[in-house]
């Protein structure tokens, strides 16, 4: 039963890097840049749930909706500001201003709510649907399932059917003959951008399911993300959603066993597998599981 336990942990936990990923993957499509701040949009948004949810004391699924409005928003000013005079600049040089762009976030929003853990004020609680006797699965879990589900069925219907998710695959593919074709470049830049906050923010909903609250300790957990987009593969939004279910499959099994069976290692070892699950992968395969190699003329 444990194993079982163990396994829908990790679908639950899969749920949360998939969204975080998801975001990883989009500006790395658009913008062939690897974006280090995706975990502060995360604790960005999410505190922004936490404000509305808990001190202006709105119904939590309108402060989520407010929360992604306002995530979408960031998100755009960020491009616009920030990432768009960098267009053409070398690509280390933007990977830099997104780390920048991380440590300015995480500082603004934690001295604007505390850095104490803040309940999100979701209406999920702390109980618990039991089956098969002592197997458990927390509601939060299940709501992190179905969200992820949920966005990514969007996403797919967003990319394949609307007139931005066109041109988004066009610029991720070519922007040269993206631009030819009439695509604004800048504007799937922005689009970009927006659409990984507000993965971020959702992501903040069930980053510490146990808990239900939202703490600057996070980050670390939100960063076990990045883990799952080289895993995956960086431009391979279908090798993110499989690297995702590995690490966190991999996690809760290590969790929920490591301390019987290597007990030396000590405690919480479960938290550095994501990473080791990468070096394996690296290994073997130097792009990703599903990442496009890049074939170099020389």
């Amino acid at each position: 039963m444990s194993l079982l336990q163990a396994l829908l942990n990790g679908i639950a936990l899969a749920a949360v890097y998939s969204l975080l990923a998801m975001g990883f993957v989009i500006i790395y499509k658009s913008m062939q840049v690897l974006s280090f701040a995706q975990p502060a949009l995360m604790l960005f948004g999410g505190w922004w749930v936490v404000y509305f949810a808990t001190t202006v004391s709105l119904n939590f699924y309108l402060a989520v909706l407010i929360a992604v409005v306002i995530a979408a928003a960031t998100g755009l000013v960020i491009e616009r500001v920030f990432l768009r005079p960098m267009v053409g600049k070398p690509v280390f040089a933007v990977a830099i201003m997104t780390i920048g762009l991380d440590l300015s976030i995480r500082v603004f929003a934690g001295n604007f709510y505390d850095v104490s853990p803040r309940s999100t004020g979701d209406p999920w609680g702390l109980n618990t649907f039991v089956f098969f006797g002592r197997l458990v699965i927390n509601h939060r879990r299940v709501a992190a399932i179905v969200v992820a589900v949920a966005v990514l069925l969007g996403l797919l219907a967003f990319f394949r059917y609307s007139r931005m998710g066109l041109a988004m695959r066009a610029a991720a593919f070519d922007q040269e003959v993206a631009l030819i074709q009439g695509v604004s470049v800048a504007a799937v830049f922005a689009i970009s951008w927006a659409l990984a906050s507000v993965l971020a923010t959702l992501a903040s909903l069930f980053i510490n399911p146990d808990l239900g609250s939202l703490a600057p300790t996070n980050y670390v957990l939100a960063l076990k993300a990045l883990p799952v987009v080289v895993i995956g593969g960086l431009d391979s939004i279908g090798g993110a959603l499989v690297a995702a279910l590995l690490v966190g499959i991999a996690e809760a099994l290590t969790g929920t066993y490591q301390s019987h069976l290597t007990p030396y290692v000590g405690q919480n070892f479960s938290q550095v597998v994501p990473y080791l699950v990468m070096f394996v992968v690296l290994l073997v395969r130097p792009y990703g599981l599903f990442g496009t190699r890049e074939v170099e003329r020389v």
